[in-house]
């Protein structure tokens, strides 16, 4: 790397619960970053995906799925490593409402620690980041899916994943700045590779001006492609996530992206392992990079092939049918549903009315009233699927 060219270091989600709250209390980062300091080191700018609010709120916020907080003092976590911009667009940053937001944000502001992807309105969270080195000028754009991303009282919202907003907001970026690279955070959880509807959005924005895209949320590693000369990086799994049921899994595996911009967009991927026996972040042992490299080439070849991947998700939804149908037969609470899924409730819903359901999802203007509707049914006054009318 030329001294010209500028380095920038983005990592996979960043969640500092448990045993890594813990160390950060005492002040222990040495066991949080362990050997893996050397990769934080030399870098123009680290960026991270903060998924959860750094607060004290115990006022959590009505949703599905787990509420997600770590102790405001973990903020020190991100300023020893020398992190300079957080993503906050997810589907767990409003988990304790507005005041963890407003906590997150003040932290933040507070120890020199940019964030993008989040704000106050709709324009404001669609604001990319600027940042500024060596003569170059880069646009950092922040998206996710459309997923628990405004605040309950509407104080706050993250940039949604429209592809209509997202042409305009890349599109302005691109004009006035040297690069663009855009965040996202979507996809399916636990699922290794994108399904062909996300390489497809995520090629759309190549084709708009992102000169990279980078994905989070998945919890799994996922691989990459170059397209039109460009990388797009379909999750880098994991960077610190510490979960007792999740020891020695696919939860505990990821990398991180060097890029290298001088007049291109070069890249360097470096493996990690997170948070199994001992806790923290660690580079792996020659072994374990060699059984990385083999399986990140595995899942490229599979993004290459239209047939393959088309094959792979196909399996990964019959994998999660049981689930999804659990979602949407009228039957309420764990016990039952997990009966259902062993086949021992029936299937109350006809096959006229799958058909229904089905058209009723497909279609854009139905699924339009649809949403409308279930957001009036639980009184959800400020949609977070609320987008401006003119694109701007």
């Amino acid at each position: 790397m030329n001294k010209e060219d500028v380095s920038i270091l983005i990592t996979g989600d960043f969640c500092p619960v448990n045993r890594i709250e813990k160390l950060a209390a005492n002040g222990d980062f040495e066991s949080i970053f362990n050997d893996f300091t050397d990769v934080l080191a030399g870098n123009d700018l680290i960026i991270t995906d903060l998924e959860c609010p750094l607060t004290d709120s115990n006022e959590k916020r009505e949703k599905t799925g787990p509420h997600q907080k770590a102790d405001p003092g973990c903020i020190r976590i991100l300023k020893h490593a020398g992190i300079g911009l957080a993503a906050m667009a997810n589907n767990h940053i409003m988990d304790f409402g507005s005041r963890g937001v407003s906590e997150t944000l003040e932290l933040c502001k507070n120890n020199g620690i940019a964030f993008v992807g989040i704000g106050t309105s709709f324009r404001e969270a669609a604001e990319p980041f600027i940042f500024k080195s060596k003569g170059k000028s880069i646009a950092i754009l922040n998206f996710a899916d459309d997923e628990f991303i405004t605040s309950p009282d509407g104080k706050f919202r993250c940039n949604s994943l429209d592809p209509v907003n997202a042409f305009y907001d890349i599109r302005r970026a691109k004009e006035s700045n040297d690069y663009v690279i855009t965040i996202v955070h979507g996809g399916n959880e636990f699922y290794e590779l994108p399904s062909p509807r996300t390489r497809r959005l995520y090629r759309y924005m190549i084709d708009q001006g992102a000169d990279a895209v980078i994905a989070h949320h998945t919890h799994a590693l996922s691989g990459y492609e170059i397209y039109n000369a460009r990388p797009v990086f379909f999750g880098l799994g994991n960077f610190i996530y510490d979960w007792p049921g999740k020891r020695n899994s696919g939860w505990n595996r990821g990398y991180v992206v060097r890029l290298i911009i001088s007049d291109s967009i070069e890249f360097e991927v470096i493996p990690l392992k997170q948070s199994n026996e001992k806790p923290g972040v660690h580079h792996l042992d020659k072994a374990e990079k060699e059984a990385f490299e083999e399986h990140l080439k595995s899942l490229n070849s599979v993004i290459a092939d239209d047939t393959m991947l088309e094959e792979r998700f196909r399996i990964h939804v019959k994998s999660v049918t049981p689930m999804y149908d659990a979602y949407i037969e009228p039957y309420f609470g764990r016990s039952i549903s997990s009966l259902r899924n062993r086949g021992l409730f029936p299937k109350l819903m006809s096959r006229r009315k799958r058909m229904l359901l089905l058209n009723i999802i497909r279609c854009e203007s139905h699924r339009e009233v649809l949403l409308g509707m279930l957001e009036r049914s639980i009184g959800n006054e400020k949609p977070d699927r609320k987008i401006p009318l003119d694109g701007k």
